[in-house]
């Protein structure tokens, strides 16, 4: 847990760093943090079109900051429900990072397709739910081995655990 709280931390100060940097003027990184704010607001109290918008207007100008934007937007759409959609962003993400931040989008994408496996296994369609419960229980198998530090309360665990049982009656 504390390893995951400095994280957070140091998340949050690189960010803060990055963002204050921001050089102010005709550029347009002039209220980019403020920008970022209401995004990242609208995600945490439920407003995902609004979230979605923000983020998509701050991911030109993002520079450094793009793939963590990115991330955040899938995780806008995964709330939102719309996860095929989170899954695909996520996945593309994934494919384009390494190391911690390959882990945190494979944690995004491997919880959209176990999303839309429980959709597509509720609507009969059995096959490609059970194709698309492989792909979530992949995605969640190398984020555990990887960074098992971003699971601190075991709800990524808990996930794949219910996806292989879920396989294992199918």
């Amino acid at each position: 847990m504390q390893a995951n709280s400095i994280l957070k931390v140091g998340f949050a100060g690189a960010l803060i760093l990055l963002l204050g940097s921001c050089e102010e003027g005709s550029g347009g990184r002039s209220g980019f943090a403020a920008q970022y704010a209401v995004a990242r607001d609208a995600l945490e109290t439920g407003n995902y079109d609004r979230a979605k918008r923000s983020y998509a207007r701050l991911m030109n100008d993002a520079g450094p900051l793009r793939p963590r934007l990115q991330l955040e937007y899938a995780h806008s759409e995964l709330r939102d429900g719309n996860f095929a959609e989170a899954a695909r962003l996520a996945g593309g993400l994934a494919n384009s990072q390494k190391g911690t931040a390959r882990s945190a989008a494979l944690a995004v994408q491997g919880t959209a397709q176990h999303e839309l496996a429980q959709q597509l296994l509720h609507d009969g369609e059995t096959q490609a739910g059970k194709q698309m419960l492989l792909a979530a229980k992949t995605a969640l198998e190398e984020l555990l081995k990887n960074d098992p530090d971003l699971d601190p309360l075991g709800s990524m665990a808990g996930r794949k655990a219910a996806i292989d049982s879920r396989l294992n009656r199918i």
